[in-house]
């Protein structure tokens, strides 16, 4: 049975409060098996017969708005496109690597977005701020911490504007990571 990562936007954030057991009910309500959350902002891992991730995400975000009453957009990633993104390394040959990266995030987006956030994002990079470019995932390394950063808040909000997306640090993914490979058959 197919194993996801989701990935949801807006959980515990802005006033939209949901505890976990209420999120693993509701997704176990849609037939999905082995339901854990992970932290309390929207980190799911599950199981499914479906091995149709679009058809899947659909499925899930639109029983979560009827549920909660406003959208929760979702992003779906398998173990190995898990992986994929948490065995990252920033490409040296760009000069853009820190000696110290002081904070790591990664932007989840949906697939065929990649060249107008490549776009919005590369106008915004400094030596304090770079972006690196995936398939559907955007690596912002910084030098500080995220709130110190010049581009959290605003420069950020507005360039992502109208574009689905959700952040999570690396560290959170790469625990996440772990924990899907030791759940899967033979880890």
């Amino acid at each position: 049975m197919p194993e996801y990562a989701a990935f949801l936007r807006g959980i515990n954030v802005g006033g939209h409060r949901v505890k976990m057991d209420r999120l693993r009910t509701m997704l176990e309500e849609l037939g999905l098996a082995d339901v854990s959350t992970f932290l309390a902002s929207g980190n799911v891992m599950f199981s499914s017969d479906s091995d149709d991730p679009k058809g899947l995400r659909d499925g899930i975000e639109a029983h979560l708005e009827r549920g909660l009453g406003y959208e929760v957009p979702v992003f779906l990633r398998s173990p190995a496109e898990l992986e994929q993104i948490v065995a990252f390394r920033p490409p040296e040959s760009t000069g853009q690597v820190p000696s110290s990266v002081g904070s790591h995030y990664v932007i989840l987006l949906d697939p065929n977005v990649r060249q107008e956030v490549r776009s919005k994002l590369s106008l915004l990079a400094s030596g304090s701020d770079r972006f690196h470019f995936a398939d559907s995932e955007v690596h912002w390394l910084m030098n500080g911490k995220l709130s110190e950063s010049q581009l959290f808040d605003r420069e950020l909000d507005r360039a992502m504007r109208g574009i689905r997306h959700t952040m999570r640090n690396m560290n959170t993914l790469s625990r996440m990571a772990v924990r899907m490979a030791s759940s899967s058959p033979g880890g």
